[in-house]
């Protein structure tokens, strides 16, 4: 008997779709993502600056970043923390695109054009994990601040 009742409530259940591979790039776009929702807000501007950062990091067309990004999504919200994201990235990649990784992810934090103490203090935090020197992470911030 309950067998069948487990059966009733599983059986309409669409398949899960898998999670992409977490390398190095789309730990990047995981790490994009928990910024942005890092104050519990995920907007249009975030969104679009993820696709924008995705594209071109990655040669993407629009609608192929759209799609690497919600796969990143899916990594983002299924995956703890963010240490293991920033660890893929630091063994992945050279310190000049950790710190252009930084940039990107001070360009979503700002994206929406509020500075929230949550975003930027993940932003702080990732820094760290990917081993940049204090002059560089401000040298990314500065970069990142859309004029």
């Amino acid at each position: 008997m309950f067998e069948r009742i487990r059966t009733f409530f599983h059986r309409g259940q669409p398949p899960r779709t898998p999670l992409p591979e977490m390398d190095a790039a789309h730990a990047m776009g995981a790490l994009l993502v928990k910024v942005a929702i890092a104050d519990h807000t995920y907007l249009f501007e975030e969104v679009e600056q993820i696709d924008r950062i995705l594209a071109e990091a990655y040669g993407l067309k629009p609608l192929a970043a759209a799609r690497m990004r919600a796969g990143c999504e899916k990594l983002a919200f299924e995956t703890p923390g963010f240490e293991e994201m920033a660890a893929r990235i630091r063994e992945g990649v050279d310190y000049e695109h950790r710190r252009a990784a930084v940039e990107a992810l001070w360009k979503v934090a700002l994206a929406d054009g509020i500075e929230n103490e949550r975003e930027s203090d993940l932003v702080d935090l990732i820094e760290v994990h990917l081993g940049l020197e204090r002059e560089d992470s401000e040298a990314a911030r500065d970069a990142a601040v859309i004029p």
